[in-house]
């Protein structure tokens, strides 16, 4: 992954967890203290093995500075999950014709080096809980936006989703960019495996 992303350990063992997740948090939070990395470990392992039996085999926080516009931030995730196809495109067409089915989702075909796939782009408002803001205030409003790559295996019956999720929509076109180079890289061959030719 590029420079900026943090691995959540959802690889770890359950004896390797507390101290991957006091790493994680250490290295999410350089310039905090003591306090902070402790009360926010606890939380991080949970989130871990919660992804983790969810079928997660990566899970990272991208943080970005922006000078004075602040931090750019975004979340990153693949997945794997059983899958009943025996042909990639028809696994494709059938994953494109049922997230073209809600009209809140921009579903397109995608061609990888690695073979097809489909992409699907969703955008969401939420609002801020009105207890959270004073009388005065009008309540808060943040656009998200997610993009998610379906990914049959061309090596058995598993479909892999690549999530990218972030509220920092200035960014929007960049973290796009930047997942479509990770998608190019995607490979169902064995790097160590000699080569045939």
């Amino acid at each position: 992954m590029p420079d900026g992303f943090h691995h959540l350990p959802v690889d770890a063992s359950a004896d390797e967890l507390p101290a991957s997740t006091a790493a994680f948090v250490r290295n999410l939070y350089p310039a905090g203290e003591a306090e902070l990395w402790n009360s926010a470990a606890p939380y991080y392992e949970q989130v871990a093995a919660l992804l983790s039996t969810a079928g997660l085999l990566y899970s990272g926080l991208g943080i970005f500075g922006m000078g004075d516009e602040g931090v750019a931030h975004c979340s990153f995730s693949v997945a794997v999950c059983a899958s009943q196809h025996a042909d990639t495109e028809a696994a494709a067409q059938g994953m494109l014709a049922i997230l073209s089915g809600d009209p809140l989702n921009d579903a397109r075909w995608l061609d990888l080096p690695c073979g097809p796939a489909v992409s699907c782009v969703s955008m969401r408002e939420l609002s801020v809980d009105a207890e959270q803001t004073t009388a005065s205030e009008e309540q808060a409003r943040i656009i998200t936006g997610q993009i998610q790559i379906y990914l049959p295996f061309p090596t058995g019956p598993y479909m892999a989703v690549f999530t990218l999720s972030t509220a920092s929509m200035q960014c929007w076109g960049e973290f796009c960019d930047m997942l479509t180079a990770v998608l190019q890289t995607v490979s169902f061959t064995d790097p160590e495996e000699p080569d045939d030719g």
